[in-house]
């Protein structure tokens, strides 16, 4: 995940809905118009919230019927107030102002220290009848071999007619790797850059595209497009190739170019998955801008905890959605190096606006991490090259499914693979966020900070870039599950259906169980982590917090999983 990026329309500051008052007069209407977002009481039609919408003085611009959430235009002030008097809505989310460019130099809102980390801090066919080889580029993919996505080709390298759904920072579909597997037609799409915040601090950065909106095939943030090639890279002789190079990527975008994940897009994401087919959904972010959506934190002011409720809830209405229709939500874990279920205190949240961020203490029974802490979630917590719990990775009993390479820089400590990218996993990166980044000259060369951030050159125009993260794990686990999907799933009529709750039982069920280390107590002192990077693992052989099920194996999945169908 980023920052998480390893995880609105703009990021909306919201206001809690109070019972109507017993005068009669509407309150006034004044200000310049705004955006809000409102979201339906459960229960209530959103017809009937529509037309309170435009009772209270607003104008609906977009809605989400499979959630309850309208995007709504009113003067700024006096609508919410209005609303209030309405029992169809539960709450209403002021988006935040895009402000004007300023005279600062252009700096990145994020930047991702584990996924950086120096050490320093569309046709339908049918899959493929006869066995696939390996790319060049595989010999140093260690996670591919790990979880014997090697061996599984021999099987299948999965079906053309299994979608999965890349929710994140857009996918590139100009990458050769990615091209030959990229659904343009289905892919959207749902952000809008942000080029600043209300404060005059840079989010996205200027718009490439007119109406600052980028098409459906492209990733100004690298992310997405890392994430896609460990997922399901093409096995066409260059390159590299992902766990299951058989299926179709859906670039399903809802991340911001510098990160960000906003709610809005988010639900549009997923119910646009549920709605069309989308058979697997890869999650590696959290929804910003709290890491932690607390119902009612005494550190957060009342707005901020009614914001927090609405995002726990449109999120759930979202996931809930999906996994009825048929799509198997996986998530990555978090790189907050925590215990899930007796969380650290949050120190980042909120993160949108940048600076606003104040420390709150988590009380796990009324704060949740959206979307990994939803129950219809398949979260996976990463390991590194020798087996052990990548030092980053969130853990504990409470939530975790699996665990999968993820890549652990400061793996095999006092030996020459330490400090080594090649702990990491090694993934397509787009050329244009190469170059914007300084990682690549204009002669297409890799730039010494190119070498210092892991990015290498396959061919000219071609880049790979070797990260860490649960975002790296999480994809490992949607390569397994669209293997999955294409063996044991239903076709009929150019599409494939399998029941989600199946698909998490053969990935758990077929896992390497993987024991808790001797001694218990890990910490990564000697590593160069601080002392609350120290994590225990409790639990037994067939299930614990560091591994959960165990270790993902394709292979295993394929040959085995049948048993875990009934």
């Amino acid at each position: 995940m980023r920052k998480t990026i390893i995880g609105l329309s703009a990021l909306p500051l919201l206001v809690t809905l109070v019972a109507a008052p017993t005068v009669s007069a509407l309150p006034q209407l004044s200000g310049t118009p705004v955006d809000f977002n409102v979201l339906a009481r459960d229960g209530a039609s959103l017809a009937q919230t529509e037309q309170a919408v435009k009772a209270a003085g607003g104008v609906v611009t977009e809605r989400n019927d499979a959630v309850g959430l309208l995007t709504a235009r009113a003067p700024e002030n006096g609508f919410t107030e209005r609303l209030s008097r309405d029992g169809t809505v539960l709450t209403a989310a002021k988006v935040q102002s895009i402000g004007q460019l300023p005279s600062a130099k252009k700096k990145k809102a994020k930047d991702n220290a584990i996924e950086q980390d120096r050490g320093n801090g569309n046709k339908t066919q049918n899959q493929a009848k006869t066995p696939v080889g390996l790319d060049p580029l595989d010999s140093q993919l260690w996670g591919l071999t790990s979880i014997h996505a090697d061996l599984a080709r021999d099987k299948t390298i999965g079906d053309k007619r299994v979608k999965v759904g890349i929710i994140d920072t857009g996918v590139d579909a100009s990458h050769p790797d990615i091209a030959p597997n990229f659904d343009r037609k289905l892919s959207r799409n749902f952000t809008k850059d942000i080029p600043f915040d209300e404060l005059g601090q840079e989010v996205d950065g200027p718009c490439e595209y007119r109406g600052c909106t980028d098409p459906n095939d492209v990733d100004n943030g690298g992310h997405g497009t890392h994430v896609a090639g460990t997922v399901a890279a093409a096995a066409n002789g260059s390159g590299l190739s992902g766990v299951a190079p058989g299926v179709s990527i859906v670039n399903l975008r809802a991340g911001q170019d510098s990160g960000f994940f906003f709610l809005q897009p988010t639900v549009n994401a997923l119910t646009y998955a549920a709605d069309n087919g989308i058979d697997v959904v890869n999650m590696s972010f959290y929804v910003d801008p709290w890491l932690y959506n607390c119902d009612n934190n005494p550190a957060d002011t009342p707005e901020q905890q009614a914001q927090q409720r609405m995002i726990k809830a449109a999120v759930s209405r979202a996931l809930n959605y999906a996994h009825r229709k048929g799509v198997t939500l996986i998530s990555a874990y978090g790189n907050e190096h925590t215990d899930s279920g007796n969380p650290n205190p949050d120190k980042g949240s909120p993160d949108f606006p940048a600076n606003t961020a104040h420390e709150r203490t988590i009380d796990n029974a009324t704060c949740q991490s959206m979307p990994s802490e939803h129950p219809k979630v398949i979260n996976v917590a990463a390991y590194g090259p020798s087996g052990k719990k990548s030092d980053f990775s969130t853990y504990g009993t409470e939530q975790i499914s699996v665990s999968a390479p993820g890549g652990f820089r400061r793996d095999y400590f006092g030996t020459p693979w330490y400090n080594s990218f090649d702990n990491n996993i090694l993934s397509t990166y787009p050329a244009n966020v190469a170059v914007a980044e300084g990682f690549v000259d204009a002669a297409g060369n890799v730039t010494q900070k190119g070498i210092d951030n892991g990015v290498i050159k396959d061919k000219p125009g071609v880049y790979y870039r070797a990260l860490q993260g649960t975002s790296m794990a999480a994809p490992h686990a949607t390569g397994v599950a669209a293997l999955i999907i294409s063996t044991y799933g239903k076709f009929k009529n150019g599409d494939v259906s399998l029941d989600p709750d199946k698909v998490e039982r053969v990935l758990e069920g077929t896992a390497t169980a993987t024991p808790c280390p001797t001694p218990r107590t890990v910490d990564y002192l000697k590593e160069g982590r601080e002392a609350d990077w120290t994590a225990t693992c409790l639990g037994g052989l067939e299930f614990n917090g560091f591994f959960g099920h165990g270790q993902i194996d394709a292979y295993q999945a394929i040959v085995d999983g049948a048993k875990f169908l009934k």
